[in-house]
């Protein structure tokens, strides 16, 4: 099998492919890597900002190396499993979390830099939105602040989510239900991370 021939395969037989060839070639896992490391840091920039998230993006990435042979092979996409991770470490820094949204619903500034034509007419739209948002998801819980981003920022199906945070199903249900009724409340009914099917 030729190097195209092997590289082919392994895109189609996804995340879990290698890992398994990363086992014995350490190189291989450099593709977990490519793939999601710029999902897992816009996710934890959106929760903790940019310098937080470098670390991160890093430390998951590390922990995942670290873990992976205890990956379990048959789930082909590796996407939940490094959210879980990611969020674990997330979890850890909850205090400077709590106090990042704070900062954000005083301020309205977004931790995430845009383009500055689109950020000042944004921004000037957005500021008093996004601190009250800021405000409702400082006033979460984590557990439901959790599933509330991995949904909305991290663009997790429900059932990725119970899987990144070792959850059934129904409890990603109940959390996320609160969580939207919550900040619908406080935006005044409009919920702004709502994925209309």
């Amino acid at each position: 099998m030729t190097r195209t021939e092997s590289a082919e395969r392994v895109e189609e037989d996804g995340d879990a492919e290698l890992i398994r060839r990363s086992h014995d070639d350490p190189e291989w896992f450099a593709g977990i890597f490519d793939r999601y490391v710029r999902q897992i840091h816009r996710y934890a920039a959106r929760r903790l900002g940019t310098q937080a998230a470098d670390d991160i993006a890093a430390e998951t990435f590390l922990i995942a190396f670290r873990r992976r042979a205890s990956y379990d092979l048959t789930q082909r996409l590796a996407r939940p499993w490094l959210y879980g991770i990611a969020t674990r470490l997330i979890a850890r820094h909850r205090r400077s979390e709590e106090r990042f949204l704070r900062a954000l619903c005083r301020t309205g500034r977004d931790p995430l830099p845009e383009p500055m034509a689109d950020a000042v007419v944004d921004r000037v739209a957005a500021q008093e939105k996004d601190r009250v948002l800021a405000g409702a998801l400082a006033g979460l819980s984590r557990g439901d602040r959790d599933v509330l981003l991995l949904v909305a920022w991290g663009d997790l199906s429900y059932e990725e989510v119970a899987e990144a945070l070792g959850i059934p199903v129904g409890t990603v249900r109940s959390r996320l239900h609160r969580a939207r009724r919550k900040t619908r409340a406080s935006l005044g009914n409009d919920d702004p991370t709502r994925q209309d099917a």
